[in-house]
């Protein structure tokens, strides 16, 4: 029997092709997806690996002989195919491995309007489709096949943005921005055309073989080119973007990384000022400052586990006006509470250009603590490493545990967290205290058991 089980992850598809899955998987992926969905019409997009328009298209195949009429927006950021599952009010999927090396690839799906579409939502059913369609062979298709048409939605995506947050009054600002030879090299330039932004582009070549090094600007390798080019150009700010550019991270003035959680505060407090007394979703790994400040500026923090479907099924059920994770996902109510790294970072221009100070005094007032920030161990037992850590801090005096996600570990002057990554064999540690040295001696300890 067929076991989708390696590449069926909690909210998306990812895997090696075509080693793991191919078109032909992709063309089955298709049909379940318009078979459960429903719908008689859906949007696809796909990023720059050299696999996606491939799958892109054998998925397209899959929807249209189960009778869905097909939009293909092509070539796009993640956060474009949200906006475009929502203004046109379309189930979508998104062909992306997001900050995976080159092998990978996989589907991000999403119901009319951006909705999640994950385990408990869509995913089980979809996985258990293919599973049987791959065994029994795939169904006939329907007396009337649905349409395959394109249709380029940049502009309109750039415009919904901008009508978001106005930069056409912030002081010029030069901004360096590494694409990683993802999608933000596509939409960048639309986006920040004809703002007040002197845009150094760095990496903005389209090559799914990412030659210059990994779209993954959480690993701090990542982002070396981009800190020098700030400080030598001198720019008030650098931003990069991840392979499929629904992620943004942001370095200051100095070169300085300035924390995903930092930012969730600010834009915070921004949304806040618009809606006063509304709700913020934070996971359960961002900075203990992410819910004071969300406190201070009238708002209801609301913590909530890792992960893009669970962050908006919170959402839509709290009327939350934004979202933050410590990965630098960030989504707001205005984007059919989808995710977009480009809102955030327009935010993030928005200001400091609207004050005349740097950066790093700035966020100084959302970065309030000592981080280790995410450090990844590779484990063969994932479940047994999460008992021993149980096993060691169970019992303490004044220290509570919770799984909401993982396990939460929390003192009156720390916190950590190890959870499971749902991709890889690794477990992943983060780690919070008052003062960096408690935060170094807590993140000791605990890699000591992790990695025993």
């Amino acid at each position: 029997m067929t076991d989708l089980s390696q590449i069926v992850k909690a909210y998306d598809v990812r895997g090696v092709v075509p080693t793991q899955w191919d078109e032909t998987l992709a063309e089955l992926f298709g049909a379940a997806f318009a078979e459960i969905t429903g719908a008689d019409a859906i949007v696809t997009g796909h990023d720059m690996r050299p696999s996606s328009p491939g799958l892109s298209r054998a998925f397209a195949r899959g929807a249209a002989g189960r009778g869905a009429d097909v939009t293909e927006i092509g070539l796009c950021s993640t956060d474009e195919l949200y906006f475009a599952s929502g203004a046109l009010g379309l189930p979508g999927a998104m062909f992306t491995a997001s900050h995976n090396p080159a092998r990978y690839n996989g589907i991000k799906m999403c119901r009319a309007g951006a909705a999640p579409v994950g385990q408990d939502t869509g995913l089980a059913e979809i996985r258990a489709l293919v599973e049987r369609w791959s065994d029994e062979g795939a169904p006939e298709p329907v007396a009337a096949s649905g349409s395959v048409t394109q249709r380029d939605v940049l502009g309109d995506y750039a415009a919904h943005l901008r009508g978001l947050v106005d930069l056409s009054g912030i002081r010029p600002l030069k901004v360096v921005v590494d694409a990683g030879n993802g999608m933000g090299g596509h939409t960048v330039p639309t986006v920040f055309e004809g703002l007040p932004l002197e845009l150094d582009a760095m990496y903005f070549e389209l090559d799914g073989s990412f030659p210059n090094h990994e779209a993954n600007p959480l690993d701090p390798k990542n982002i070396v080119d981009l800190q020098a080019r700030v400080r030598e150009r001198g720019a008030d700010l650098g931003l990069a973007f991840d392979g499929d550019a629904d992620r943004c991270f942001v370095v200051d003035e100095n070169g300085d990384p300035v924390s995903p959680s930092a930012i969730t505060a600010l834009v915070a407090a921004r949304e806040l000022a618009k809606h006063p007394g509304g709700t913020v979703i934070h996971n359960l790994i961002t900075s203990w400052s992410v819910p004071e400040v969300v406190k201070e500026n009238g708002g209801a923090p609301v913590r909530t586990r890792v992960g893009h479907s669970f962050i908006k099924e919170e959402m839509a059920k709290t009327g939350a006006i934004f979202g933050g994770e410590h990965s630098a996902h960030y989504y707001f109510r205005d984007f059919w509470n989808a995710d977009t790294g480009m809102l955030a970072a327009m935010h993030v221009l928005a200001a400091l250009g609207g004050q005349q100070g740097p950066l790093s005094q700035l966020v100084a007032q959302y970065d309030r603590y000592a981080a280790s920030g995410e450090i990844n161990s590779t484990v063969d037992d994932q479940t047994g490493r999460l008992a021993a850590i149980k096993a060691a801090y169970q019992g303490r005096d004044g220290v509570t545990l919770d799984e909401l996600d993982g396990l939460t570990i929390t003192a009156d002057d720390w916190w950590f967290n190890v959870r499971a990554s749902n991709t890889e064999p690794l477990l992943r540690l983060n780690v919070e205290a008052r003062d960096r040295a408690t935060a170094d001696r807590v993140r000791d300890e605990a890699l000591g058991i992790i990695r025993a």
